[in-house]
């Protein structure tokens, strides 16, 4: 249906100064009470849009069916979600018109609108509520007109019929209609649409008020024209988000795969945005496709590759920029994996998945440990397929997964690893490396061991270039104090001379652990992206003089890197503790940076940050425990703070990433202080740090968080030291609850898939063993019961008097549900303060947008309950049985 017209109208609208008032002649900030306690709030300054005159559609007032102010209330001309008032700012209009929020104000909170007495008219007033506390409320709004209110985007309030005047025809008989509403913690964005008919007499008012109950009022809640506000987890979740990044051969091109969430649903959305590297500027974009992989660059010209899938059939497409074309190269192909260019361009290899056999109908026979997971059966297997024909064969078959490592420079040769169980020996698994020679099909064996992560050729195709742990050639890449074993997860770089086999380590006294390797055919140097405490830093390595020079980033968090194979330009994405994620391309001959696109500019401009500083302690063996605080964005240290102290104190530090599945910004934006402290065992830190995390399971971390707390608390005289949290996920919630049967220094405590028996997680999940074979290297539930039993937290809850919360994943394969369950029987048989919520279909993660919404509230609700005093928003979600 086409919109009408607008006519050429004309406002002239008084302003005056914006200030508080309410109902009776109560100063501003002083709630009035009543009997009942309750508090009245006028909102009495307004930034309005409008009015705007319009024409009926056509018809409208000669034939059945034409619309009525009802039918134009409900039709948006314009979103509401996407609004974001603020003074003086013009948004484009209909018909190439703009119009302006206009500030608007009045004293007893009546706002009155100019008629015009021929057309009908439409406007749109809005304010920000902000409150410091999970408050409830009645909200009204009074006025003769139909309008609709909008919170946050969304619809709670429609009054579509207009009140008739009276008599006289002079005085309004304007109703109240009200709703309750619930606000979160945080600023809300309050809209009405308002529409005003001609053809009824009657003065256009609009005036809302805010009734409370007075245990919300302290403190009240604040009104303001101003959209500077503190982050939601709308802002984590909702807007495009960089999901892969990569540059053409010749550094011209950079490619952006964003997705963004599609609320309320759990889909997504994928698309490409090509960016040109000289100026910046966007040269394309490839959208409209849900299931839109990330592009893969050939290694000449300006030519692409990415997939799509419908109903597990994939179609591989070519794009040639020159050309102008976008062809499919296979199509229809089921379970395909991903795709790799040949270095000569006329080729692809890529995976196929095959379904494994199935046992009789309703059993399993569980053949290996392996054989557990879901997926264990299916095998993976090489194939080729030439550009631009399109003809394509298989490389590899067998019992075995093939993985695929790299190509050789001349294209002639593939670089795989198969992965054999072997239950005599940690890790109970051997990996066979294999080079395959592309014309005959011929596989050569080259190497056999454990702890392998990648490998790839050197430029000249005389070396290898391995990551793996300090193990995975003996005692070559091992720089450890005596009596202490290795911790596998400290990656470390080594070097393959593929004519004598010899072994050279690269990384020996190199403290960061390595994440990625990239050895550039342009300059002939080593790229290592590397956890560096808890940094993901870049670092060049040069061959000639066998050392490693930093390189500056503009982030904490480099994310993904990728260097284009003939220039000096590489791209990466990453972010900051305070910083969301950016995309930046750097200069490898000058080792300078810029940015290249920022997607969360206009999302984040009017959020407000508090600052993130550093703290550390020594522990009691003498090692300076690294850690940081986020502080709220309106942080005053004249003011008492809940604190939540969070951590991992397993083998990876909580790096400096933004945002995350446990968003400390998010929980500072809430009013707390966050500590998070980096305990000993973690990687990043140099092989000595890391090997304390092997059979230990805690031990060490316990004191060490423990005492990091109490020196923190000593030098932070700003938070209550009655109102202190703890909260950890996987070997993370594992340490919360261990630190319960420690220690009562906390007033409540969060545990996200935590393991509360050692020995019933190293058996039950998918990988407990595996994961044990390092963490608990050589050691059993029958050799080593001082671990497996000692430090269960299960065999210790008596000892537990905190608040807890358990939370879990129905479907959690890592860390089974029962590790949450068995916990949550023993504290409740033992009469203490339990919550058990689990969320269905989720496994290790919470990761569908709707239950991640709801985890993540839960989280916020359990701590405004136990560490402010205010179970309101607690009970709202999960009421009293």
């Amino acid at each position: 249906m086409k919109k009408g017209i607008f006519h050429k109208g004309f406002l002239f609208l008084v302003l005056i100064t914006c200030f508080f008032s309410f109902q009776t002649s109560f100063t501003a900030g002083t709630p009035q009470t009543s009997i009942d306690q309750k508090a009245d709030y006028t909102i009495s300054s307004w930034l309005i849009l409008g009015p705007h005159t319009f024409y009926y559609p056509a018809f409208s007032k000669q034939e059945k069916n034409g619309m009525e102010i009802k039918d134009l209330l409900l039709f948006e001309e314009i979103k509401s979600a996407s609004l974001k008032p603020e003074e003086s700012v013009s948004i484009e209009w209909l018909n190439g018109k703009t119009a302006e929020w206009k500030k608007i104000s009045s004293p007893d909170g009546t706002i009155e609108l100019p008629v015009d007495q021929d057309l009908p008219a439409t406007a749109y007033m809005a304010s920000y509520v902000n409150v410091k506390r999970w408050t409830q409320g009645n909200l009204s709004i009074i006025s003769p007109q139909a309008f609709q209110v909008f919170l946050d985007g969304k619809s709670i309030l429609i009054k579509d019929k207009i009140d008739r005047t009276a008599g006289n025809g002079t005085s309004p008989i304007a109703k109240k209609s009200s709703t309750t509403v619930a606000l979160e913690t945080g600023k809300h964005l309050l809209v009405i649409k308002t529409l005003n008919d001609p053809d009824i007499n009657s003065i256009w008012t609009v005036s809302a008020a805010l009734t409370i109950e007075e245990r919300y009022s302290d403190p009240p809640p604040a009104f303001s024209l101003s959209p500077q506000r503190n982050m939601t987890i709308a802002d984590l979740l909702d807007g495009p988000k960089i999901d892969h990044v990569s540059i053409s051969a010749d550094g011209e091109l950079a490619a952006v795969t964003l997705r963004q969430s599609l609320p309320p649903s759990d889909e997504y959305e994928s698309w490409i945005e090509l960016y040109r590297v000289s100026d910046g500027t966007l040269f394309q974009t490839y959208r409209g496709s849900l299931s839109l992989s990330r592009i893969t660059w050939a290694p000449t010209g300006r030519k692409f590759s990415y997939t799509t899938l419908e109903e597990n059939e994939s179609t591989l497409w070519i794009v040639d920029l020159d050309a102008g074309t976008n062809h499919p190269l296979l199509t229809n192909i089921k379970n395909m994996g991903p795709h790799v260019w040949s270095p000569t361009g006329s080729s692809i290899f890529y995976y196929v998945r095959e379904t494994g056999e199935k046992d009789l109908p309703g059993v399993k026979r569980i053949q290996s440990l392996e054989d557990r997971l879901p997926y264990w059966r299916d095998k993976n297997f090489l194939y080729q397929v030439s550009v631009p024909e399109g003809l394509s064969r298989r490389l590899t078959a067998g019992e075995l997964t093939t993985s695929l490592n790299a190509i050789s420079p001349d294209g002639t040769q593939l670089l795989f690893t198969r992965t054999i169980p072997d239950y005599n020996v940690r890790p109970y698994s051997k990996i066979q490396l294999y080079i395959l020679d592309i014309e005959t099909l011929t596989p050569k064996f080259l190497w056999e061991g454990s702890f392998l992560r990648s490998a790839q050729w050197s430029p000249d195709g005389d070396n290898l270039l391995i990551t793996g742990g300090p193990s995975t050639f003996g005692e070559i890449g091992v720089n450890l104090k005596k009596n202490l074993i290795p911790n596998e997860y400290d990656i470390q770089a080594y070097l393959f001379d593929l004519k004598t086999e010899k072994v050279l380590p690269l990384s020996l006294k190199f403290d960061p652990s390595i994440e990625a390797a990239f050895w550039n055919r342009a300059d002939g140097s080593i790229y290592f992206l590397t956890v560096a405490q808890s940094y993901r830093r870049l670092y060049r390595y040069d061959l000639n003089s066998k050392s490693y020079i930093p390189i500056t980033t503009g982030v904490e968090y480099v994310e993904s890197f990728e260097l284009a194979e003939k220039s000096s330009w590489a791209v990466y994405s990453g972010s900051s503790a305070n910083a969301p994620p950016q995309v930046f391309l750097l200069d490898l001959k000058n080792m300078k940076y810029k940015e290249l696109f920022d997607p969360g500019k206009q999302d984040f401009a009017d959020i407000r940050f508090g600052e993130v500083k550093h703290w550390t302690f020594k522990n009691k063996q003498g090692h300076k425990i690294e850690g940081r605080v986020y502080y709220p964005p309106d942080f005053d240290p004249d003011t008492k703070y809940p604190c939540i102290v969070y951590y991992y104190g397993g083998t990876t530090p909580v790096t400096r990433e933004f945002g995350g599945r446990y968003p400390k910004n998010l929980y500072a934006a809430q009013g707390y202080i966050v500590y998070v402290l980096q305990p000993s065992g973690s990687i990043g830190f140099g092989q000595d740090f890391s090997a304390l995390h092997v059979n230990d399971w805690g031990s060490i971390v316990t004191e060490d968080i423990i005492k990091g707390v109490k020196e923190f608390l000593e030098d932070h005289p700003y938070v209550d030291p009655k109102k202190i949290g703890c909260m950890g996920a996987s070997y993370g919630g594992f340490m919360t609850m261990l630190l319960l049967t420690r220690t009562n220094i906390f007033t409540a405590a969060i545990s996200h898939a935590g393991i509360s028996s050692i020995a019933s997680y190293w058996g039950e999940g998918y990988w407990g063993y595996s994961y044990s074979a390092i963490a608990a290297a050589d050691s059993f539930p029958w050799s080593r019961k001082d671990i497996f039993i000692n430090q269960s937290p299960l065999f210790n809850a008596d000892k537990i008097t905190t608040p807890l919360l358990l939370l879990h994943g129905s479907e959690d394969t890592n860390v089974p549900p029962g590790e949450s369950t068995q916990l949550f029987t023993a504290l409740k048989l033992l009469g203490r303060e339990v919550e058990y919520i689990q969320f269905s279909g989720q496994n290790h993660h919470i990761l569908t947008y709707g239950k991640r919404i709801l985890w993540t509230k839960t989280i916020m609700a359990w701590f405004d309950y136990w560490l402010k005093s205010e179970p309101e928003w607690w009970y709202s979600l999960y009421p009293k049985k």
